[in-house]
């Protein structure tokens, strides 16, 4: 149950984190915001606060902005609907209400002549054959069946805005996972400690090779068969070419300086057999350190991921190793078991790896979105947006295939 709980927060976490980078910038922007979604599918919370709807909903793949005037609006008013309008004390209408027989606080019931919310701000509406026209509040409601939704004059439309205020909008998403995961390594850091800048050994495997040749916590190895060791990369890349070879090792302890002979242990690591010594460096509680070592390992993270991403485009990595939701809960489940730390900086890797997924420049993700600007502002005008949201129609519809391969390889690993 603890295993399942951290699961759903740490997704929670990882999509409320992009989506509110989302809404800040769009709000910022001037944009109305209909709402924000953590997941898809039907509502199971919800609350309003001011003029945007706050939703958690039941499929927990992903989540969204809804931007006024960046896709159809949920609800419209159109030419012969039936009305009723609510007035305020200066004849203004602040609420359009669609099933006006249900309502309490109508004024005018009629007929829907003409009906403009995005420039002019006016209702035509017949009322006992009559013509009258009604001036519309800038936040104004539409209500149906008990939902509400604002109107949103053009100036409040993502389209509105300039194509740098859209770019940061979008950008803003994937920009708070690369945040998000900074901020996760360097508690991690501050918590743990990080890694010391010379060879001190932190810890000794039992029975490891190190073990053996009497090396203990505190020792500060400064060279291995003659070559200084300044770090641990060093220590790490001396080691990895002399697997099975006796080595060897002067080390300092209590100020005083000895050489020992040691055969580090043959290990595999990445499809290459490399020695190693069964240590591990010394760690300190340094919060200069832990910011520093948290944005190194934040840019470790992206460049070994646009790595992966590159293979995977020219064929080194088949879809079939991808893995899905599934297959992310399996392995989430794995590190939550192995303690809070390591829950931590795997939090810090799928963020960084939701990042810059969505930065891909593909229909319906936040890259294929700010290709779209770009080109706008290249070109010095917009696309037409039925031509741009038919293309992210397709895109999504093809990240959903993808989802349904990935999940079905998740689900056919997990029986082998």
């Amino acid at each position: 149950m603890t295993t399942f709980i951290a699961i759903v927060l740490m997704f929670g976490v990882l999509i409320s984190v992009h989506e509110w980078g989302h809404l800040v910038m769009a709000k910022r922007a001037g944009i109305l915001c209909h709402e924000f979604a953590i997941g898809f599918g039907p509502k199971i919370l919800s609350f309003r606060k001011n003029e945007t709807l706050y939703t958690i909903r039941l499929l927990p793949i992903g989540g969204y902005v809804k931007m006024a005037g960046e896709d159809f609006e949920p609800i419209e008013v159109k030419a012969g609907q039936h009305v009723g309008l609510r007035l305020t004390s200066a004849g203004t209408v602040d609420r359009v209400y669609f099933q006006p027989d249900q309502a309490q606080d109508v004024h005018v019931v009629g007929t829907v002549d003409k009906f403009d919310s995005v420039r002019e701000l006016k209702v035509q509406l017949l009322v006992d054959d009559e013509v009258r026209v009604y001036s519309l509040e800038r936040d104004t409601l539409l209500v149906d069946q008990g939902m509400e939704i604002q109107i949103a004059p053009y100036d409040r439309t993502f389209g509105a805005q300039s194509v740098w205020k859209r770019v940061l909008a979008i950008a803003a998403g994937p920009a708070m996972n690369f945040v998000l995961a900074f901020l996760l390594l360097v508690i991690v850091g501050l918590v743990q400690g990080t890694p010391t800048d010379d060879g001190q050994i932190g810890t000794v495997q039992p029975d490891s090779a190190a073990d053996q040749a009497g090396l203990v916590a505190g020792d500060e190895i400064v060279s291995i068969e003659g070559q200084p060791i300044d770090n641990w990369l060093d220590l790490r890349t001396v080691l990895a070419d002399r697997a099975d070879t006796p080595t060897e090792v002067t080390y300092i302890r209590d100020d005083v300086e000895q050489t020992v002979t040691i055969t580090p242990q043959a290990v595999e690591q990445n499809g290459e057999t490399v020695g190693i010594l069964g240590v591990t460096n010394a760690l300190e509680r340094s919060p200069a350190k832990a910011f520093t070592t948290g944005a190194e390992t934040t840019w470790t993270m992206s460049t070994l991921i646009f790595s992966a991403v590159g293979d995977l485009v020219t064929g080194q990595v088949g879809v079939d190793q991808l893995a899905g939701p599934v297959g992310i809960v399996r392995m989430t489940d794995e590190v939550a078991a192995s303690g809070f730390i390591m829950l931590l900086n795997w939090t810090a890797l799928l963020s960084v790896n939701l990042a810059i997924f969505n930065l891909l420049p593909l229909p319906a993700l936040d890259g294929g979105r700010l290709i779209f600007l770009l080109f706008e502002a290249v070109r010095g005008r917009p696309i037409d947006p039925k031509k741009e949201g038919f293309v992210h129609f397709i895109g999504f519809a093809l990240l959903m295939l993808l989802m349904l391969i990935v999940t079905w390889n998740d689900i056919q690993s997990f029986f082998k």
